[in-house]
């Protein structure tokens, strides 16, 4: 007999419908970055820049702006207007959200997650080629 476990190489963990996450900020001010930490894997993340001035824009990345070459590199996306949002249907435990010192003030955001039962503990770190080289 076979037992199945939830875990990152478990099929069925990502075919359910995710947990719904939900969180954001109006306070990330110039040249300042968060850190979303997800208390489980999620298995899909949608990031939406909610600044209402239309003028600020933010950066959406897998590592810290300190790791590697994450924005020299190019290894984010940049979210430019109010409402612009993507969704990432990857598996992670965390990303970054920054802003660019140039910013006229602070940016706003709201992150929206699928999460599944996996514990984040379970997930590697996400580093590499097109993420912070």
């Amino acid at each position: 007999m076979i037992n199945y476990k939830v875990g990152l190489q478990n099929v069925g963990s990502y075919q359910v419908s995710g947990r719904p996450w939900i969180t954001g900020s109006a306070a990330l001010a110039p040249g300042a970055a968060d850190t979303i930490t997800f208390p489980f894997v999620a298995k899909a993340v949608t990031v939406i820049n909610t600044d209402t001035s239309g003028n600020d824009d933010i950066y959406v990345h897998f590592n810290t702006s300190s790791a590697g070459n994450v924005i020299g590199g190019l290894h984010y996306v940049a979210l430019n207007d109010s409402k612009d949002s993507i969704t990432f249907n990857t598996k992670c435990a965390q990303l970054h959200i920054s802003a660019p010192a140039g910013n006229s003030g602070n940016s706003a955001y709201t992150v929206i997650a699928e999460l599944t039962s996996i514990t984040s503990d379970s997930m590697f770190e996400l580093t590499g080629s097109g993420l912070t080289d």
